[in-house]
């Protein structure tokens, strides 16, 4: 698959090689000599979802490494634990018997997306002709509701956001300072938790509703999988961390809980405040998150982990800390990215300093001018930029609305000027109308729209 250099250059990272760019020549270089395939993903509520894509008549390689890529998308993006393929028998076998079977990164994909989250073997199938699956969507009315006395929080890797309102009336709105990735005590995570809802409760009279607004996968309130639980051992990550919502709704009673992954809360608050439908919302955070509302305003059951997804062709991309594959989101937009373009922009800190401390500092050098900070959010907006190019490929998206604490300050507002330059030299096609919102509702946005999860019981 052919590499292409960006017209817009990310400042520190000229080896970038985005896959938008990547999928646009292959597309043109199989024009009028290309065959078609179908891939298809059956999630675990009955869901699957088809996609029909072109490939090469002739360049098996090609095909293979295209392959390889695009399920890799599908998996995180869409998610499911069985993927059926209708596409020529001996390009199915190397990827499965070959790829999926002695790749250890691609192992990392198939044991997590399987067992660990759809409690069930992930496994790929030749499905050729009549056998192919046929489409069936689940969408899922999310959040939206309002009255009563809410709770919320959204967690992020420095703090913990929340916020109370009563019959719409914000009460609360505040901040608390966490470090949860390296804490291995389920009770640090449990009490710093609790502590955020109880101190915004304690503005009302009651409490009727607590939403949750979180990076990871939640199936039933329940975390599948959460960069902010990494340090917990995997036992006690099941029976004390798994079952934490739960705990905390008995503690108030039994009142309705919601946790949602962060990025569909944020799609869901751009939605709501922007009152659009179409809408990919993205939380630049410890990692980075994704939700979608489609054109009826719906959740759809897509997993929208986009952290995982890969946005860069170059085989010496950087790699992911958890699968360890190289070109995904997270090593890109996210804090992590922050943190990455430090050392090629000439700066250093401490080395007990922590990723979230060393990106408050860069928001307080930014402040100042400094141009070294100016280049990392240029990187960070080119990247961006690129990547709406690919999702544009799989996600029908007319706004996209961006959060997060990398985009705080003015940092963001560069990272919205640069991807919106990359949008229009490299995509004129596309409609995107990309938003920041205002810097009070980048810090509790969030925490707001998941206020709006749980529908009360009148």
């Amino acid at each position: 698959m052919e590499l292409i250099v960006p017209a817009v250059t990310p400042s520190l990272d000229g080896a970038f090689r985005p896959s938008a760019l990547a999928w646009r020549a292959f597309a043109q270089r199989i024009a009028g000599n290309g065959r078609p395939i179908r891939i298809a993903l059956e999630q675990g509520d009955g869901s699957t979802y088809v996609f029909e894509r072109m490939i090469s008549a002739d360049d098996i390689a090609v095909n293979l490494r295209f392959l390889e890529r695009e399920v890799k998308f599908l998996l995180w993006a869409v998610g499911g634990y069985r993927i059926y393929l209708d596409a020529p028998g001996d390009l199915v076998a190397l990827l499965r018997d070959y790829i999926y079977r002695y790749d250890a990164n691609r192992l990392f994909d198939l044991e997590v997306m399987g067992p660990t989250i759809y409690g069930r073997p992930c496994e790929i199938l030749h499905t050729p002709g009549a056998a192919f699956p046929a489409a069936s969507h689940v969408t899922l009315p999310l959040g939206r509701h309002t009255g009563g006395c809410r709770v919320a929080i959204d967690k992020g890797a420095s703090d913990i956001k929340a916020y109370a309102e009563q019959d719409g009336v914000t009460t609360f709105a505040g901040e608390f300072k966490w470090d949860p990735k390296p804490q291995s005590d389920p009770a640090y995570h449990y009490e710093h938790i609790r502590h955020a809802i109880r101190a915004a409760a304690a503005t009302l009279p009651r409490v009727d509703a607590i939403g949750v607004s979180s990076a990871g996968v939640y199936i039933a309130n329940e975390p599948r999988i959460a960069s902010l639980f990494r340090g917990v051992p995997r036992d006690q990550f099941e029976s004390e961390i798994v079952p934490m919502y739960h705990r905390i709704r008995e503690e108030f009673g039994g009142i309705p809980v919601v946790v949602a992954n962060d990025g569909a809360v944020s799609a869901l608050a751009g939605s709501m405040s922007l009152h659009r439908n179409r809408v990919l919302g993205l939380a630049f955070g410890s990692s980075l998150a994704a939700g979608y509302v489609d054109g009826a305003g719906q959740i759809t059951t897509w997993l929208d982990e986009l952290a995982f997804v890969p946005i860069d062709m170059n085989p010496q991309a950087p790699a992911d800390e958890w699968s360890n594959d190289r070109g995904c989101g997270v090593q890109y937009l996210s804090q992590q990215a922050v943190n990455r373009l430090l050392e090629p922009a000439g700066m250093t800190f401490p080395a007990e300093m922590g990723v979230p401390e060393r990106l408050e500092h860069v928001q307080e050098m930014q402040k100042r001018g400094d141009e070294r900070t100016a280049k990392i959010y240029q990187t960070i907006g080119a990247y961006f930029g690129y990547a709406l190019g690919h999702y544009a490929n799989y996600y029908d998206i007319g706004t996209v609305l961006v959060m997060g604490r990398v985009t705080t300050g003015e940092g963001g507002d560069i990272i919205r000027r640069v991807a919106g330059e990359v949008l229009e030299r490299e995509f004129p096609d596309l409609e995107i109308d990309v938003r920041l919102p205002d810097e009070a509702s980048r810090r509790v946005g969030q925490a707001a729209a998941a206020a709006s999860l749980p529908q009360i019981e009148r």
